[in-house]
């Protein structure tokens, strides 16, 4: 069997509101608690659970998806007013990168975590 991640602990100083504001940018669905986490399904393979932490270190989330997904994405944090760029350290110049013939950009959840949205 490969190995592959199916789930991960998300810091928030909110998760409720981290895991609404992550499923609503994604165009996923947050369906309420489970036990004390408040997880968000990616896929059939994937959970990102969100918990409460008072300190922590911001993390980098890279999500690959196809065309339709990425247009719909930017659109959702265009419309949000989300600052966005082109690279992890230009995360507010408001451009996408056009990397390996594709198409990315990066922007922070209310967390400090570091999003990156990729098609190729």
């Amino acid at each position: 069997m490969a190995i592959a991640l199916d789930h991960t602990i998300v810091p928030a100083h909110d998760k409720i509101a981290s895991a609404q504001f992550f499923a609503r940018i994604f165009g996923l669905e947050f369906r309420g608690l489970h036990s004390h986490f408040a997880p968000v399904q990616v896929n059939e393979a994937l959970t990102l659970d969100f918990d409460e932490r008072g300190d922590f270190e911001h993390h980098h989330y890279a999500f690959k998806v196809g065309d339709a997904e990425f247009d719909a994405i930017f659109a959702r944090v265009r419309d949000e007013g989300i600052a966005y760029g082109s690279g992890p350290r230009d995360r507010a110049d408001m451009q996408i990168n056009h990397r390996r013939g594709g198409r990315g950009f990066y922007f922070e959840d209310p967390n400090g975590h570091v999003l990156e949205v990729l098609t190729a």
